[in-house]
């Protein structure tokens, strides 16, 4: 686990709620130099915990108003990393997990409707040799957010002290 103090915890809380928010703004929140928010930054960038930046496409507005998750279950499970690189050449597929339980693979897909679904299934997925696969179409988000991070550590942090206590 990456050691981040209180002062990381601050400016975690405050960029996750508004990754816009510049950075004089969290300074004068956190009550520290702008140069400070930008040292704490770049060591957070440098130790992973913050992974670069991005706007978030709303997939609707663009006109994909299908999500799904499928289960994927490959004829031959060794073959996992070159099904994966297969997957990257699918534009619509926008997770990939290698899970324990049902399936060797669990995605996440986005299409225009369900008949695109269907051809995506059809003419991209099945032939990456399949053994099975399971579909679940989402009907609505109801939780989509950030991990509260600052909020998890300072709960570690009081387990740790009355595990050590």
């Amino acid at each position: 686990m990456v050691k981040i103090d209180e002062l990381d915890k601050q400016i975690l809380s405050l960029i996750a709620a508004d990754a816009r928010i510049p950075f004089l703004e969290v300074a004068r929140a956190c009550n520290v130099s702008g140069a400070a928010i930008h040292q704490h930054i770049q060591k957070m960038n440098n130790l992973g915990v913050l992974k670069g930046t991005q706007y978030l496409i709303d997939p609707e507005s663009v006109g994909y108003e299908t999500c799904a998750f499928i289960g994927l279950n490959l004829k031959d499970p060794a073959k996992f990393d070159e099904v994966l690189e297969q997957l990257r050449q699918i534009p619509e597929v926008v997770e990939c997990h290698y899970t324990t339980g049902n399936f060797d693979m669990f995605i996440k897909i986005y299409a225009r409707n369900n008949h695109h679904l269907l051809t995506i299934i059809h003419d991209k997925l099945q032939p990456l040799g399949l053994s099975s696969s399971q579909t679940l179409i989402s009907f609505h988000t109801g939780i989509d957010r950030q991990l509260p991070i600052a909020d998890l550590l300072s709960e570690n942090t009081e387990t740790e002290a009355s595990v050590e206590g």
